[in-house]
């Protein structure tokens, strides 16, 4: 048998080539980062969406108790409620008085948790221990107990304050009612906000403090660097950070503040002393004006979309977040 004839012979044999293997497609890291948050949007939309929207429609329209109690729909208004609220001078004085509330709150929230997570990062091991089980029964604290509590603590008669102060030497304080002044009224409420605003806050930054590479630290300090100049030169730009998402978050938190207010006031809450969560919960059912109520609720949350965006935006042209 010839060469010739042998080649075929043995192609017959080998067996036929198969199909070249598959590839296996990896997804890539954005579509699997949106493949991960995919749950939270979907709970975020049926949460928080159908209320939103809902909302934006009770707005537009002049819903009345008549309307409430037989089922009719209620009439559409337009931009009615949106004019009625803008054109009156008692809201753009709340906006102004919740602004203020905000900043001082956050503020004293953030030098205080500052504070505190430096205190944890120094103190010993069960010290430190201890603080976070502190912080955390503070966090667990329902708002309406914290506020009862507060509310006794400055009580005009019985008020452990009150009689601290009054032990001084020259000093009165028999009878004295922190909320018959607007600024000291205020002030006890800023404390309660932030009593509970804070361990959240100092457990965040401590959490962040802790990363901070300690070499950093001690090169400036062998530089000859003080405390203050370590933490706004080597601590502080490594937590931006960090620092970005709690001030966002206290300032949506402390925007809307309503249970404080109104249970230190008694239910009754005074002009003086509305924000806007409490004179949105007024209008919509002190006076049954449901529709404007929701407008200003639709406000409320226009006005911390347009904060959050800014300040993000901020943030990322300064570098702050990546």
């Amino acid at each position: 048998m010839s060469a010739s004839t042998q080649a075929p012979a043995k192609a017959a044999g080998a067996a036929p080539p198969g199909p070249p293997p598959r590839r296996r497609r990896r997804l890539a890291p954005t579509a699997i980062g949106y493949l991960l948050i995919l749950p939270t949007v979907v709970v975020l939309v049926g949460v928080q969406g159908y209320p939103l929207v809902k909302l934006a429609l009770l707005s537009v329209q002049d819903l009345t108790q008549r309307e409430l109690f037989s089922g009719l729909p209620a009439p559409f208004i337009g931009l009615g409620n949106y004019a009625t609220i803008l054109s009156d001078p008692d809201f753009l004085l709340v906006v102004l008085r919740t602004v203020v509330f905000t900043a001082a709150n956050v503020a004293l929230t953030l030098v205080l948790a500052t504070a505190l997570a430096l205190v944890m990062r120094a103190a010993s091991r069960w010290c430190r221990l201890l603080l976070t089980v502190v912080l955390i029964c503070v966090w667990a604290m329902p708002q309406v107990v914290s506020t009862l509590v507060f509310n006794w603590l400055f009580d005009y008669e019985f008020g452990v304050v009150n009689w601290l102060i009054g032990r001084l030497p020259g000093v009165d304080m028999n009878g004295h009612d922190w909320y018959a002044n607007t600024i000291s009224g205020f002030g006890v409420i800023t404390l309660i906000v932030v009593w509970g605003a804070i361990p959240f806050v100092a457990i965040t930054l401590y959490a962040g403090i802790s990363q901070v590479p300690k070499e950093l630290e001690e090169a400036a300090r062998v530089d000859g660097a003080n405390g203050r100049q370590i933490f706004l030169r080597v601590t502080y730009p490594i937590l931006r950070p960090i620092y970005t998402i709690v001030t966002v978050l206290s300032v949506i938190w402390d925007f809307q503040v309503f249970n404080q207010v109104w249970v230190a006031r008694g239910g009754r809450p005074e002009p003086q002393y509305q924000i806007l969560g409490v004179y949105s919960f007024v209008r919509a059912f002190g006076v049954n004006e449901y529709s404007l109520g929701a407008a200003i609720a639709v406000i409320t949350v226009l006005l911390l979309l347009v904060f959050t965006v800014f300040y993000i935006r901020q943030s990322l042209r300064r570098g702050e977040i990546d």
